[in-house]
């Protein structure tokens, strides 16, 4: 790649692909990710077998769609539709170099994390409006983090849009800690409630880490580490997430449908009812 001002999209995917396949470290990041997300929809797909109340099955469904838009992600990154080379600004430490550039990793976050939001919301019984909160802050993070890695005019507006992405953040995290742990605790689903929170907000926390300090923000990890960096993420953060979800969700079924009032309707009260 001699242009530089190559984009991701005038780069052709052979010669993508030709860079994601010499880096070995890199690629495999990408596989080992694929095979566990395609474990995981056999197994979720099992474990959701005998769900039947709506509520759970509702719960279940979101959760399966994680590992569902992660192996098609992944699949993306693989085979170079969702990567590119960007020229980083000036000011950046590789200023002027085309980097390999993984931009389809937003997509997934985009469309995975709104999931993990509402499993937990529902799992806590929280009300529309704050669940429409916490969902529409998550997307307004993963499309601000996607402009923030795109940037490639100027160095200095890549991190305001991180640090809008951020404040987007932020939000989510006040929603996670301080909105839901009551509305959990009234469901009485706060035990595995609090086991998944704190999960979800610690691992999260490691995606802006890695982010800052990859080829996307000071360089100091190579686009290979970055991406296992990310990879390790995903793994816990939604295959492990998932299972153990769907593991509780499995076993106590009567509780998550007799939570469902506030976003379920009367579905709670009728099966107090029965």
């Amino acid at each position: 790649m001699s242009d530089p001002g190559t984009t991701p999209l005038q780069a052709t995917q052979s010669e993508v692909l030709g860079a994601i396949q010499a880096d070995t470290l890199f690629s495999a990041s990408l596989w080992v990710n694929i095979a566990l997300a395609g474990l995981s929809i056999l197994l979720f797909v099992y474990m959701g077998r005998d769900i039947e109340s709506p509520r759970a099955r509702l719960i279940w469904v979101a959760t399966l769609l994680v590992p569902l838009v992660s192996l098609s992600s992944y699949v993306g990154l693989a085979s170079g539709l969702t990567v590119g080379f960007l020229a980083m600004p000036p000011g950046h430490p590789l200023a002027g170099e085309l980097v390999l550039t993984p931009w389809g990793r937003y997509l997934t976050w985009t469309l995975s994390t709104p999931m993990i939001l509402l499993a937990l919301g529902l799992l806590a019984d929280t009300d529309l409006a704050t669940l429409f909160t916490a969902i529409t802050m998550d997307i307004a993070m993963c499309v601000t983090g996607l402009a923030a890695a795109l940037i490639t005019s100027s160095y200095a507006l890549r991190w305001a849009f991180f640090g809008i992405s951020s404040a987007f953040f932020l939000a989510v995290l006040y929603v996670l800690l301080v909105e839901w742990p009551d509305d959990a605790a009234a469901a009485g689903t706060s035990d595995i409630f609090g086991t998944l929170k704190l999960l979800t907000v610690v691992l999260w926390l490691g995606y802006p880490l890695f982010w800052a300090l990859g080829t996307s923000g000071i360089a100091v990890l190579s686009t290979a580490l970055t991406s296992w960096g990310y990879s390790a993420l995903d793994i816990v953060a939604k295959y492990v997430f998932a299972y153990l979800l769907l593991s509780w969700v499995a076993d106590n079924e009567g509780a998550v449908a007799n939570a469902g009032v506030r976003l379920g309707g009367t579905e709670g009260t009728a099966a107090v009812d029965d």
